[in-house]
């Protein structure tokens, strides 16, 4: 079984020179350049649902994900899936319209969402969801039954607790553990997203992870980003992937790095 976990950061480019971040890109949508790479402001699923595609997963956790983006992601990775809505979902009609016309000016205004893709012909049996907080965003734990190809029924549990908070952020997680521990029962659990918690600066957080529901094995010491498992065999550890994966290529050579967060890849076997 392959899990990746990532955040998508609202479906926008994030370059390694942040100078190419300019007025005129973020006001005028004027594409910036350097000798590598490119800064553009405009809709990037095509880009998203591409790289998406090709890297190596049987379940995909995503989080701050642009909702419309939902039904399109599934048809071009061949996978069925489940979605949240998460904070600022205030007329998503409206927000998406606007966020397609200028993503960088509205940012996370396009209203973001927890989504969790299964390939085919792995399905999703069954979805709970959960609301951690309302303040200073909503923050909700999503929750699913898969069921996959000579694995039988696995749960998994998606989140992304709210940032800049270590405090919150763990009472956060530690609350979403003890629902999904319950509504996974005796099945295997997959317990991932990105936590916003770092396991060197908050030991306790994940040491009351693995000792009161047997989650285990954080992403880095430094890492948010995290693919935790309860009664399954890690074959391969949590990675974050190399920043030049979540990269494409631009017509004319140059290179887009997608999102500010790497993905997060991780196998397990029972």
């Amino acid at each position: 079984m392959r899990v990746l976990s990532w955040n998508l950061y609202h479906g926008r480019d994030h370059p390694p020179d942040t100078t190419l971040f300019t007025k005129r890109s973020r006001f005028l949508r004027v594409t910036e350049r350097n000798d590598t790479h490119v800064q553009v402001n405009r809709p990037l699923l095509d880009e998203f649902a591409r790289l998406l595609d090709g890297l190596e997963w049987d379940v995909a956790l995503l989080q701050e994900a642009p909702p419309r983006w939902f039904a399109q992601l599934q048809e071009r990775t061949g996978s069925t899936g489940a979605r949240v809505l998460t904070s600022r979902n205030v007329f998503p009609p409206v927000q998406g319209l606007l966020a397609d016309l200028n993503p960088d000016l509205v940012g996370s205004w396009e209203g973001g969402s927890n989504q969790i893709l299964v390939r085919r012909p792995g399905r999703i049996m069954e979805e709970r969801r959960m609301t951690l907080t309302s303040r200073p965003e909503r923050r909700r734990m999503h929750w699913a039954r898969v069921e996959l190809p000579e694995m039988e029924h696995v749960c998994v549990s998606n989140l992304h607790a709210t940032a800049s908070r270590p405090a919150q952020a763990s009472a956060e997680v530690l609350a979403a553990a003890v629902a999904a521990h319950e509504w996974s029962a005796h099945h295997p659990l997959i317990f991932g997203g990105d936590l916003n918690l770092r396991p060197a600066t908050e030991p306790d957080s994940f040491a009351a992870l693995r000792d009161r529901f047997g989650l285990r094995e954080p992403t880095a010491p430094n890492a948010i980003d995290h693919v935790l498992s309860r009664g399954l065999e890690i074959t391969a550890s949590p990675r974050r992937l190399a920043p030049e994966r979540r990269e494409v290529t631009e017509p004319d050579g140059l290179r887009m790095r997608l999102s500010d967060h790497r993905p997060v890849a991780a196998e397990f076997m029972r």
